[in-house]
């Protein structure tokens, strides 16, 4: 049976029961209340004599007992009518939203993920399609997810396998040495390797199993070791490269992850920067944290891309990107290890001015 015939008989069920417990109550309470009311006006006729006034109790108690009985039939058509109708409408309702609700979970569990429930009233049932509807998005977010990693990735992985088949063709007609073809096939499973270890590590930084050794790290030290292998870098490109090296306190984080976000920060500001430009690289107390920040003075990013710079191959220049090695998820991978490590991370950039990337380590107590 459906639910709606069924909730409408159990509401059904419930007013025949309220009825036969009224009609119970009445003839075992009212008489009572029937005889105290006839002995007060047996007291106030003094003039009868006791068999009359006997004969007059019996009489008026079957009269009122039958008057109320007759009262209570002759209001049960429109007291059933209305509950009939009240439990009807009701149950129509509590029905629709359950049907709407079993609608949109088979939708779901179709692929359908854009569906969702009118959220009317305040209510549980109104709380309980919000929740649908907030679900759906968590669901439509990941699927769409899922379809753009998948697509990313496979962009990503035909650039190498289309060299290596290149390479391989070349070998094969006599174009390249057997040497020279293996230099660039390693150079491109090089690459391809590279871009399994960062998938790898982002699935792990976002569900929050990446193995972390927190201890207390003197910032200093990692500033110095960042400059020392960067600097040749830097030099070759023509980019002036600017550590601060102010007395800071102490950071209890990961040394080697830290390392790896200043890396991947470092990486980024030169690879968009441009030769005669500036990195500079500053440490600084606020608060609780500490709170580096990699400044460049390149080219910037635009507006518009800013709220999705962290998200996993999502690139402002992505031509330029892929041009010079760029993966798509250093920021994402960044991000996600700072805030496994108690931090955040933020960014502030304007086009034509150069980008400003910050993150927050907290301080050792």
């Amino acid at each position: 049976m459906r639910f709606f015939p069924r909730l409408l008989l159990s509401h059904l069920l419930v007013i025949l029961l309220a009825v036969l417990g009224m009609f119970l109550s009445a003839e075992v309470v009212a008489p009572n209340f029937y005889r105290e009311h006839v002995n007060q006006m047996a007291v106030m006729m003094t003039g009868m004599v006791g068999a009359t006034n006997h004969e007059l109790r019996l009489d008026l108690e079957n009269g009122l007992r039958t008057t109320l009985t007759r009262a209570l039939l002759a209001s049960l058509p429109l007291a059933g009518s209305v509950a009939l109708i009240t439990a009807w409408l009701l149950s129509r309702r509590l029905g629709r939203s359950v049907q709407m609700l079993d609608e949109g979970s088979r939708a779901l569990a179709q692929g359908d993920y854009a569906r969702r429930l009118p959220e009317t009233g305040k209510d549980e049932l109104s709380d309980l399609a919000h929740n649908f509807n907030v679900m759906a998005g968590a669901l439509e977010k990941v699927e769409l997810g899922r379809v753009e990693l998948i697509g990313n990735v496979a962009h990503e992985l035909r650039t190498p396998l289309a060299a290596l088949r290149g390479y391989a063709d070349a070998m094969q007609d006599g174009v390249l040495t057997p040497e020279h073809a293996a230099q660039a096939i390693n150079r491109e499973v090089g690459a391809m390797d590279r871009l399994v270890r960062d998938l790898s590590l982002v699935s792990r930084v976002e569900a929050g199993k990446v193995d972390l050794h927190l201890d207390v790290v003197d910032p200093g030290t990692l500033l110095h070791s960042i400059q020392e292998r960067f600097l040749t870098l830097f030099e070759d490109k023509g980019v002036q490269l600017q550590v601060s090296h102010a007395s800071l306190p102490e950071i209890k984080a990961d040394a080697e992850r830290t390392l790896q976000v200043l890396t991947s920060l470092l990486g980024n500001a030169l690879r968009h920067t441009p030769s005669g430009g500036q990195v500079i690289v500053t440490a600084e107390p606020a608060g609780s944290f500490l709170r580096f920040c990699v400044s460049d003075t390149g080219a910037g990013i635009p507006a518009e891309h800013l709220p999705r710079i962290f998200e996993r191959f999502y690139r402002a220049d992505p031509a330029r990107s892929r041009a010079e090695g760029g993966s798509g998820v250093g920021l994402t991978i960044a991000r996600g290890l700072v805030e496994a490590m108690g931090g955040e991370m933020d960014v502030a950039s304007t086009a034509g001015a150069g980008s400003t990337f910050c993150f927050t380590l907290p301080r050792s107590a």
